[in-house]
């Protein structure tokens, strides 16, 4: 049976980073919050929990998900290497709202959709997260919600679309306006915008000292 956690409170978040981190460990599901809305996680690593993950949100590998990592410096190890331009964005804008996508390092053994050899990566703005990522380390995490539906805000709206498949819900309060990441596409031989979120196209023109060109 799932179990809820209130992070709003010392003893309570404590005990819920504890289960959250056992459920993890075990290839088990979990909500947490983030900075942008909340999100649904497993180990990066369990190709097994990755797959659940989507099961849980009905969609299948076309729609890869990405990475969430605890430091700067988690990333030197799951990606081919660190570009200056991945390195500019990265000192500018995490934690936070930005995600980047660079060719994974090939020796990883992860299965996270179809990624054709690359992967997004972000480090969130939020102290639940953080201290769950150092803990147990890069988590594959994907929005909170069944596909088709709108992401939560809430740790009580991704229970009421997730229901039973997420062993922990951490309930971090309500993310607020449930704004995505923006994500910058580092793979190709110029900066691609995939998507504009939460962070403008405008402030990551100005760290990359270039005009960000749009996906055709």
């Amino acid at each position: 049976m799932s179990a809820i956690y209130d992070c709003s409170e010392p003893v309570t978040r404590a005990d819920g980073l504890k289960a959250a981190a056992s459920a993890v460990r075990s290839g088990r599901l979990v909500v947490l919050p983030t900075d942008t809305v909340y999100g649904i996680g497993a180990d990066a690593f369990d190709s097994g929990a990755v797959r659940s993950l989507l099961q849980a949100k009905h969609r299948g590998p076309d729609m890869p998900v990405g990475v969430l990592v605890g430091s700067w410096s988690t990333v030197d190890g799951l990606v081919l290497g660190v570009t200056p331009q991945a390195r500019a964005l990265i000192e500018a804008f995490w934690p936070g709202d930005l995600s980047i996508v660079l060719p994974h390092a090939p020796s990883l053994s992860w299965d996270l959709g179809t990624t054709r050899g690359t992967v997004m990566l972000r480090m969130p703005l939020h102290p639940v997260a953080l201290e769950l990522l150092r803990d147990v380390g890069p988590m594959a995490v994907s929005s909170a919600n069944v596909s088709g539906r709108p992401p939560a805000a809430t740790a009580e709206e991704a229970r009421e679309q997730l229901g039973e498949s997420v062993a922990v819900y951490l309930d971090g309060g309500p993310t607020g306006e449930a704004v995505p990441s923006t994500i910058v596409d580092l793979t190709g031989d110029e900066p691609v915008l995939l998507r504009e979120g939460a962070v403008s196209a405008d402030a990551v023109s100005e760290v990359l000292g270039i005009e960000l060109s749009p996906r055709s």
